[in-house]
């Protein structure tokens, strides 16, 4: 029986750690991601990301730390100290000696800060410290799933630009085979199947280039998520749903409430004003109540040293007030009326900015969508060009030249139909971005 516990234990703990080896491999590893799961994996693991939620518990640790001078400080002094000599004195003609031996003493300290401007600081701004530092998290986490978006849209747009040209290979390949059959058939020079040649070379090289470009854009993709650089990342996409996607209101207009940096800024301002008041408050008194108890053991002998208590103890109220600083009290408040004033600079500065970014934005964006509207329609014509001439090729009636220009103008619109696309949704991004729609 205990050789079966012992075995039905050892099976429960063998299940428990294949669960955790499961959890923690699919927490790392996504499978076929789209684009919102690779947000989503980022905002967890990347570095910057996960530095932001650190500093916001690193900021409350240090607000509670402030905070508790407001409550007593109890301290307690232990002393032991034995004289060599001990010092004399001479009182009335006489040598008398003042002190011990042995002296010990057991300390009991208790403060309680009433006013002090600093633990008032640190009481009246706790709140929003954490506001600003909430914020700062909510700007990361913008720019974190921006850069992500991006660098998926261009991984996409590159994978596009190698199926396009696996496919023009495959169309050259075929037109070389029949360009080689005319001229064996003595129907066409050679000059057709040298040109299918090159034309097949030019686009194996295009294809190997765009590969080696997938591998860094796929790395630099992974560097932005925080993923594992040993595991494979195959991200998905359903491309109708992109290009539904694509659509945004152009009538918006910019609001700077909207902008995670004008939220920073607000909340600095506001720590700058309790700054202000922070300094006019050296103008007064800090006070303090102290109190100590002390157990006082004096004796010659060391081994009846604590045999008598000679106790004392006091409580006091400390007013400190500094009367004359050289003026340093008037130019520190000075200082912090300036920083305030360029703080509200920094906010004028800011809605300029932003409606220089919006109007870049919408800008791009309407440039792209035409853009992307054109090479849509020419992408549809292209093919159907090269497939009226590539049928009147095989029937004689046009030269392999034509077909040329055709598989050229097909492979042309091709690519820069889904650059357009892809282009299009990365000037979405920045135009959410300028409205301050973009959340996370």
């Amino acid at each position: 029986m205990k050789s079966i516990s012992t075995l039905f234990l050892l099976l429960l703990l063998c299940m428990g750690y294949n669960r955790l080896l499961a959890q923690t491999a699919n927490d790392s590893v996504l499978i076929t991601p789209d684009l919102q799961q690779c947000i989503q994996y980022a905002l967890k693991h990347q570095p910057t990301s996960q530095q932001a939620t650190i500093d916001e518990k690193i900021i409350e640790y240090e607000i509670r730390s402030k905070l508790a001078d407001w409550y007593p400080q109890v301290n307690l002094n232990y002393n032991l100290q034995h004289n060599f000599q001990v010092q004399t004195s001479i009182i009335g003609g006489n040598p008398i000696k003042l002190g011990v031996d042995n002296i010990s003493a057991l300390q009991f300290g208790l403060s309680q800060q009433i006013f002090n401007r600093d633990v008032l600081l640190a009481a009246r701004t706790q709140d929003v410290v954490r506001l600003q530092a909430r914020q700062n998290t909510a700007a990361t986490r913008i720019d974190v799933a921006a850069n992500v978006s991006k660098a998926f849209y261009d991984v996409l747009a590159t994978r596009q630009q190698i199926e396009v040209s696996q496919e023009n290979i495959v169309r050259i390949s075929r037109s070389l085979q029949d360009a080689t059959n005319q001229y064996k058939a003595g129907v066409a020079d050679k000059t057709d199947y040298k040109r299918a040649i090159i034309s097949l070379n030019n686009s194996k090289a295009f294809l190997k280039s765009s590969q080696e470009s997938l591998k860094a854009k796929e790395e630099y993709l992974k560097y932005l998520m925080g993923y594992p650089v040993t595991q494979q990342l195959d991200i998905v996409f359903d491309s109708l749903q992109m290009e539904r996607e694509i659509q945004m209101d152009t009538l918006l207009i910019p609001d700077l409430k909207n902008r995670i940096e004008y939220k920073q800024l607000e909340t600095r301002q506001r720590l700058l004003e309790a700054s202000l008041k922070y300094e006019r408050w050296g103008f007064l008194p800090s006070v303090a109540l102290n109190g100590n108890y002390n157990m006082n053991f004096l004796n010659e002998s060391l081994g009846k040293l604590y045999h008598t208590n000679y106790p004392n103890s006091f409580a006091n109220l400390t007013l400190a007030f500094p009367i004359f600083q050289g003026g340093k009290r008037i130019a520190q408040i000075r200082s912090a009326e300036w920083e305030l004033k360029r703080g509200e600079l920094d906010i004028i500065d800011l809605g300029n900015s932003v409606n220089s970014q919006y109007a870049q934005a919408i800008a791009a964006y309407k440039s792209n969508y035409a853009n992307y509207v054109s090479l849509r329609e020419n992408l549809l014509l292209s093919q159907e060009v090269y497939d009226v001439i590539q049928l009147q090729y095989r029937s004689g009636v046009k030269t392999y030249l034509e077909v040329i220009v055709a598989q050229t103008d097909l492979r042309t619109s091709q690519l820069t139909y889904y650059n357009a696309l892809y282009d299009l949704l990365a000037a979405k991004i920045d135009l959410q971005r300028s409205l301050g729609l973009l959340i996370y």
